[in-house]
């Protein structure tokens, strides 16, 4: 689990409009939210009964989406 370190952006009104991360923190969140994707793309891949490819095409694949 990332322990977030955070300063947040305030609006003159109060309201909570941002947040300031370092970059160290918005990296690692980043590196953990392409691992979900992949895990998400995973699960899908394995629910719907299409033709199978190989792990490594798979990646491959979803590599070029990114992009």
């Amino acid at each position: 689990m990332i322990a977030l370190k955070r300063k947040l952006v305030v609006a003159e009104d109060g309201a909570q409009v941002g947040v300031l991360l370092d970059m160290r923190t918005y990296r690692r969140m980043l590196k953990e939210i392409e691992e979900l994707e992949s895990i998400r793309a995973f699960d899908n891949a394995k629910a719907v009964r299409e033709e199978k490819i190989p792990y490594e095409q798979a990646v491959r694949e979803i590599e070029k989406r990114r992009r």
